[in-house]
C-alpha cells in the first residue's frame, strides 16, 4: 500500500510501471547499513517480485576494501589503529566514507531492467552526472575507470555486488566532506588522480538538495516511479 503522505519522483519521459521506495537516511552507523542491504537483498531473492529501494544515507568516518582489494592501497595497519575497517563484497578497492559523502545504495532486480552488469554501473554514472549538470558543473567518465570525475578529480566512486541479479553496494557522492580521510589510503588504487567535491567548485551546496536531485535523477535514468517512505525499514 502506498501511504498518501509519501513523495513520489517519476520520470519524465515514458510512464514508468517499476515502483521502487526510496529511504533517505540520515548518519547511519556501516555496520547497520550493510545488515540492512544484506537483508533486504535476501528477501528479494526469495521473493523477486518485491519492489526495489534506493537508500540514500552518510557514514560516520569508515574505510571500506572490496573483496579482492589489496592492503597495499592502505598507508596503516588495519589492526593497529582505531579507525573503522571492513571487508566487504563489493568489488573495487579501498574507500573511504564519512559525513558530507552522499551514499546511495540501490537494491534493484536487474531482471526488470537490463542482465548487463556495464550497463547498470555506466546508468549510476549517468544519475550522478546530471546531478553534477544541474549545478553547471561538467561530470565525465575517464575511460578504464569506474566513476566520476570533475576537472580532473574524482567526486564519485561506484563499487557494487549482482546476486542473482538483484544488486546491493553502489555509488558514494563526495558532495562537503573532509577529504582529510582519504589521504590514509590510495583511495581505489588509483594514485595520480585526486580526489575532489563538489563543495570545492560549490562552496554552499547543501547536501540535502543534493539528496532530492539524486532521486531525482535516479528515477529519471532507470525509469522507475520513485515513492520516499518516511520510516525506517532496516531492523
Amino acid at each position: 500500500m502506498i501511504s498518501s503522505n509519501s513523495k513520489r519522483f517519476a520520470c519524465n519521459n515514458e510512464p514508468p510501471d517499476r515502483v521502487c521506495w526510496l529511504y533517505n537516511q540520515g548518519i547511519v552507523e556501516y555496520s547497520t547499513a550493510w545488515e540492512w542491504q544484506r537483508s533486504l537483498v535476501g528477501e528479494r531473492r526469495d521473493n523477486p517480485s518485491l519492489e526495489d529501494i534506493l537508500i540514500l544515507l552518510e557514514h560516520p568516518p569508515v574505510y571500506t576494501l572490496g573483496q579482492g582489494a589489496s592492503l597495499e592501497f592502505l598507508k596503516f595497519a588495519p589492526k593497529q589503529t582505531s579507525w573503522e575497517v571492513h571487508r566487504i563484497e563489493r568489488g573495487g578497492e579501498v574507500t573511504y566514507h564519512c559525513p558530507g559523502q552522499l551514499v546511495g545504495y540501490p537494491i534493484l532486480n536487474l531482471r526488470y531492467y537490463q542482465q548487463d552488469l556495464h550497463w547498470y554501473l555506466r546508468q549510476l554514472e549517468e544519475v550522478l552526472i546530471r546531478v553534477l549538470a544541474d549545478y553547471g558543473l561538467k561530470g565525465e567518465r575517464l575511460a578504464g575507470f569506474t566513476g566520476v570525475w570533475l576537472q580532473g578529480r574524482k567526486v564519485a566512486a561506484l563499487g557494487i555486488k549482482v546476486s542473482r541479479w538483484i544488486t546491493m553496494h553502489g555509488f558514494a557522492l563526495n558532495v562537503c566532506p573532509d577529504l582529510e580521510g582519504f589521504k590514509q589510503i590510495v583511495p581505489c588504487g588509483i594514485s595520480d588522480k585526486p580526489v575532489g567535491s563538489l563543495a570545492e567548485f560549490i562552496p554552499e551546496i547543501d547536501i540535502n538538495q543534493v539528496r532530492q536531485q539524486v532521486a531525482a535523477s535516479f528515477a529519471e535514468v532507470f525509469g522507475v516511479h520513485l515513492i520516499e517512505k518516511q520510516s525506517d525499514i532496516y531492523r
